[in-house]
């Protein structure tokens, strides 16, 4: 007798369709910061950007990639069905990365665009349709937690893998080929969707575009209440003298998400009564997470910059002859050379031009390491930095059956005490908690490397990574599984665009708060600022904690 299935066929066809995506987005993001400020002058020329310059780019990136899903969602739940919206996505990501193989300051600009827009037709409607197949069967409905949760591995899966790939393409033949590596995944993981459905038939039957209603806005009536407003308020951010919020990106991302934010606003307003208390639901722990994903993707630059500057990366001699055949090691040297000249608080020094002015000195590498304990040979093999992005996807792929396994466990036994499942909501309370401990691990990483004059052991980054990692598995499957319950089917993938515009919020005071990291005297202090920060959300969401899951419980039963 054939063993009942637990999960439906297309959960696996979704599951590798997202590992080859997301293989090539963290690839990008775990070089990226690397790429823009790695000198002209280098073997394998970078972008040359200073440090402000590329925390600026970074957070604006992260920002617009995860602002378009809300567009996308619109065009899928409207016009285009999930799997073509997946399909056009894909193919411009894959042109995207392979732009960025190119080294022309205008095709990086150009290339970054195409990925942007290739992320918001493909991230919510993938994350959409793996509700979609549960929902479509009864029998599944009650896995859809756990469902996430796998799907989200798949992500992890690829994040994982891709750092070492680039890190081995980057430093032996240069940024380019490791680009180009993320556009040949992503071509690979289209394909794999659509030779999936052959397999995976409920992934078609899931595909369905929701009739038109009455009550519906018109699309011209949304260009001209939401896409028209929003891209003039850019502007108008752009171009005020001065800057309110940092810098004329960050004030143009945050005048058009104020427009974009009314208009999810006015979606509440205008819904019909039966669904007004789970989109007020949905948009309550949207603005909630936000803090989260700000402290969460600092990994590509504040945390990239402590392991890169402050973190012991010696290879442990037991490994050191193997990844030097692999050529994934990073030789640096005491030789004098041109190096950027900075200030007390890390800054890199501009004349009077505004240009980094320099002076000569070993690699800077070696900065806080005492002249005595320079190596004799003059040189050092290296962890290369983007290898510690691995960290926590490595982790997910490590730690979501158990946390998936600790929720069942937990679940039987509030069901024997005639108790209701531990709550989704609570899930991403206790999510933002843990969040919050990851950021205290590295204000004691600062204090035990007396603010970074020595260099710490890898043991905090691989804690502070296993904190934020298990914060993660509470809360973002958990965020996707929410919406998928909770949004009127109609604007399924619009709402789920509204929980990618949080992560863009948060995405760009990522970039504001890692841009900070050189104004702190004391690095400790940044981190606590992520520690106070994150204890709000905290405070906020478990205020709403009893109101969230009588909602869900009306309307889902849970």
């Amino acid at each position: 007798m054939a063993r009942e299935r637990k999960h439906p066929k297309g959960l696996m066809v979704l599951f590798f369709t997202e590992m080859w995506e997301r293989f090539g987005f963290y690839l990008l993001i775990g070089i990226f910061f690397l790429y823009m400020t790695e000198s002209k002058d280098a073997f394998f020329p970078g972008m040359g950007f200073s440090g402000a310059k590329a925390s600026d780019i970074y957070g604006s990136y992260l920002a617009l990639v995860y602002l378009t899903p809300f567009i996308g969602g619109l065009l899928a739940d409207r016009y285009l069905g999930y799997r073509l919206s997946i399909t056009i996505g894909g193919i411009l990501f894959a042109l995207g990365y392979f732009g960025l193989s190119f080294y022309n300051e205008t095709t990086f600009y150009l290339s970054l665009l195409l990925i942007i827009l290739g992320n918001g037709l493909f991230k919510p409607n993938i994350s959409t349709l793996v509700g979609k197949i549960y929902d479509a069967n009864p029998k599944y409905r009650d896995m859809k937690d756990s469902g996430y949760n796998i799907f989200y591995m798949g992500i992890n899966v690829g994040a994982f893998a891709c750092n070492f790939v680039a890190a081995y393409l980057r430093i032996n033949y240069g940024w380019g080929w490791a680009f180009a590596a993320a556009g040949i995944g992503m071509l690979l993981g289209v394909i794999w969707f659509w030779a999936g459905q052959t397999y995976a038939t409920d992934i078609k039957k899931a595909d369905v575009i929701s009739p038109p209603r009455e009550d519906d806005i018109k699309m011209k009536r949304i260009f001209g209440t939401l896409f028209l407003p929003a891209t003039v308020a850019a502007i108008l951010g752009w171009m005020i003298p001065g800057n309110i919020f940092s810098s004329d990106s960050t004030d143009a991302f945050l005048f058009f998400s104020l427009v974009v934010v009314i208009f999810y606003i006015n979606v509440l307003r205008k819904a019909r009564a039966e669904d007004k208390q789970p989109i007020k639901a949905l948009l309550s722990v949207f603005g909630a997470v936000i803090i989260f994903w700000a402290i969460f993707h600092q990994n590509g630059a504040a945390l990239t910059i402590w392991a890169q500057k402050y973190t012991n990366r010696e290879i442990p001699a037991a490994v050191e002859g193997t990844i030097e055949k692999l050529n994934m090691n990073q030789v640096v040297t005491t030789e004098p050379r041109e190096i950027p000249l900075v200030d007390l608080h890390g800054s890199e020094v501009l004349d009077e031009h505004g240009d980094p002015e320099t002076t000569m000195g070993p690699h800077p590498y070696f900065e806080n390491i005492p002249e005595e304990e320079w190596p004799e040979s003059g040189k050092k093999n290296l962890i290369s930095t983007e290898l510690f992005q691995s960290i926590n996807p490595g982790f997910i792929i490590l730690f979501t059956p158990l946390v998936i396994g600790f929720f069942n466990v937990l679940n039987r036994r509030r069901k024997k005490r005639g108790k209701p499942n531990f709550s989704t909501p609570a899930k991403i309370g206790w999510g933002m908690v843990i969040t919050a401990l990851s950021a205290v691990v590295m204000i004691f990483a600062v204090v035990a490397t007396n603010n970074g004059e020595t260099k710490a052991s890898v043991g905090w980054l691989f804690g502070t990574y296993a904190v934020i990692t298990i914060g993660e598995l509470f809360l973002s499957p958990m965020g996707l599984s929410l919406v998928s319950k909770l949004s009127p089917k109609r604007i399924t993938a619009l709402m789920m665009g509204g929980w990618f515009l949080s992560t863009s919020i948060g995405n760009k005071l990522s970039g504001v708060l890692s841009g900070l990291w050189d104004m702190y005297d004391h690095k400790a202090y940044f981190f606590v600022t992520n520690t106070i920060l994150a204890a709000l959300s905290v405070i906020l969401i478990f205020v709403m904690l009893p109101w969230l899951k009588r909602v869900i419980r009306e309307h889902m039963g849970e």
